[in-house]
Order: structure tokens, then C-alpha cells, then sequence
């Protein structure tokens, strides 16, 4: 009897290393579901799906967070994207596996209908995303951390 719970003991402690040892390999991707919050006011703006295909990142925006006055539509954008509904829109392509960072990517927007080049990397143990948007050189740009919702 004693070797059953000790075998049960063995299994639970596994199953449980196996489990977090799964959460741990999610967090270190940035696949998933984020919170996109604005660097200026701290207020959530939109929650963006990053997924993956052929190696290469990009973001869609599910829902979004507007103010009033806001409108649900890429008005500034330019050509095909102008008036687009702003749910649905591919914000983030591109992004590359470099190292610790995704990188050789591209960032819309909305607000400004602009396309900026980006890079992303995961922090605080992959809970957190640092989006960097810039023109030329990453140094002339602006940075928005994002947060995990799953």
C-alpha cells in the first residue's frame, strides 16, 4: 500500500512538473493574446492576437477599447486600409526570430494610419511585450508594453 502512494505521490509531482514546464514554453513565445496599452495615458487600447506562420509574426486586432470621440474605422490609414474597420486589422507583420527579439517587422497605426518598422521581445518571464515602432534607426521610435491575457 505504501508503494502506491508513493507511486501516486511520483505521478502527481510529474504530471504537475510536466504541466508547468507547458505553461513555461508558451510564455516563451509571444504568440497568444495581448493587451495593447497606450504609452502615454496607461489605458488599454486594444486586445491583438500574434500568431505564427512560416516563421514569421503578425498581429490582429480582436477588440478594441475606444474613447467616445473615437472612431471603429482606420480613417488616416492610406489605400486599401482607408476606412477598414479597425477589428480585424493586421497591425503587426513581418516579425522575425532574431535572438531574444522578433525583428525585420512592420507596425500600423491606426490613429495615424502610419507603418512604422518594428521589433518586439518578451519580458518579465514572457507575461509582458516590448513593441518597438520607428523610423530608421530603432533609437528613433517609441516603445508600448504590452500584457499577456492568456
Amino acid at each position: 500500500m505504501r508503494i502506491l502512494k508513493h507511486s501516486a505521490v511520483v505521478a502527481l509531482t510529474m504530471v504537475a512538473a510536466l504541466t508547468s514546464s507547458a505553461a513555461r514554453a508558451d510564455n516563451a513565445s509571444p504568440v497568444g493574446l495581448w493587451r495593447n496599452v497606450d504609452d502615454v495615458s496607461g489605458k488599454p487600447r486594444a486586445l491583438v492576437r500574434i500568431t505564427e506562420a512560416n516563421g514569421t509574426l503578425q498581429g490582429k486586432i480582436e477588440k478594441v477599447f475606444l474613447a467616445p470621440n473615437e472612431s471603429p474605422t482606420c480613417t488616416k490609414c492610406e489605400g486599401a486600409l482607408k476606412n477598414a474597420p479597425v477589428i480585424g486589422l493586421v497591425i503587426l507583420s513581418g516579425l522575425k526570430e532574431d535572438g531574444a527579439e522578433y525583428t525585420g517587422g512592420q507596425i500600423l497605426d491606426p490613429d495615424s494610419g502610419k507603418v512604422y518598422s518594428s521589433k518586439i521581445h518578451l519580458t518579465d518571464g514572457g507575461k509582458k511585450l516590448n513593441v518597438r515602432g520607428y523610423i530608421g534607426v530603432s533609437m528613433l521610435g517609441r516603445s508600448q508594453m504590452w500584457v499577456r491575457q492568456e
